[in-house]
This record gives C-alpha cells, structure tokens and sequence, in this order.
C-alpha cells in the first residue's frame, strides 16, 4: 500500500473514532463503510475536514445486494454507494452505507453536503426505491411517473406490469397489462462432436 493511502486511513481512522464504520484498502482502493445512522455526519466531516478534503462527488448510485455471494441473512438488502474525489489531496474513497430495512429502505440524503447527489440520489430512489430522508425534491427521473416498482431491483420481472401504446380511436396514450408471453431465453451451442481434442484446436 502507497504512503499516500496509509495517510488516508490514519486521518479517517482519526476523524470518525466516534463513529461506527469499517474500513477496507483493496486493490489501491479505500472504502470506508458507515452505519446509516452516521451516514450524514460523517459525509459532513469528509468534505469539511482539511486533513482529508473531500470536495467532490463523483457519483452516487443503489446497490441491492440480494443475491450478492457474501450476503448472509443479517446483512441488509440496500446500500447507497458514493464516490468521492479530494482534488487538493489528490485521493478518491468510496462512501457505503446500508439501509436498515429491506422493505422500506432508508437513509440520508447527502445533497444538502455535496449539490451534485441531488440526480444520483433520484435515479437511486428510481431504479432501486431507496429513499434519501431530506432530499429536497425525491421523484422519479428515467420512468414515467406512472410506473409500478423500481426496475433495478432484482425481483422486478423482466418484463415489466405494464405497456402503453397510441389508441387512435381514444387519440391518447393508454397503458394496459403487458400482452407478451414471459419465456427464457437459453443459448443454443453447437460444436462438432471432436471439439477440443488433440489435433482438432
């Protein structure tokens, strides 16, 4: 590990002592894990501590972690991911914290800390339905307003509840219980009968 990235850990190690988190250096990539609880205060004190600086960031998105290999049945479900960039100390650190519900999952909104999760935290609450406590305006951003669940998730059916399309003797939009039949599509492989011996590469 850099020298860099072992004085990033000391001052996160050193700012958050009060704070219920984990933290992870794998690959050249620290994570930094913190209960939803601390969520917000601790985003506060990534982007105002000058020791670590964190004015950016980069991306925030949901992540449902239902069939994750690592889930067991404790872990929660949903999780929201940010990824910061501190341009003065020229270092990044992925920001994770876990909904404690699976059925209503909740946590912080950090718009209010970093204005550009205003987007990313609406196309998580969109796609994934994790909602973000105090974000000023939650609403859908890539489905239609009319839209039945939240098509990241991993339960949510291929093809969706519903379809609209143009009626011209009503000269609107109408939507209606989707009309094609669900089917699973599996590969076709076909090798000739020596494939793979000595000789026949």
């Amino acid at each position: 590990m850099s020298a860099k990235l072992e004085r990033l850990q000391e001052s996160l190690r050193a700012r958050l002592a009060d704070k219920t988190y984990s933290l992870v250096c794998d690959r050249g990539e620290v994570t930094l894990e913190v209960a939803s609880k601390d969520y917000l205060a601790a985003a506060l004190i990534l982007r105002d501590s000058a020791e670590l600086g964190f004015e950016q960031l980069i991306d925030l998105c949901g992540v449902d972690y239902s069939s994750h290999a690592t889930r067991s049945g404790s872990v929660p479900r949903f999780a929201a991911v940010a990824h910061l960039l501190s341009v003065s100390h020229n270092w990044r650190l992925r920001l994770r914290t876990f909904a404690q519900s699976d059925s209503f999952p909740v946590v912080d909104s950090v718009s209010t800390v970093w204005p550009s999760a205003n987007w990313f935290e609406r196309e998580a609450f969109d796609l994934y339905g994790l909602m973000f406590e105090g974000h000023p305006d939650l609403r859908r951003i890539l489905t239609d307003y009319g839209f039945v669940g939240h098509p990241f998730r991993k339960d949510f059916p291929v093809s969706g509840y519903v379809e609209m399309r143009y009626d011209s003797e009503q000269g609107r939009v109408i939507y209606q219980p989707v009309s094609i039949e669900p089917r699973e599509v599996t590969p076709r492989i076909v090798r000739e009968g020596n494939y793979g011996q000595a000789g026949n590469v």
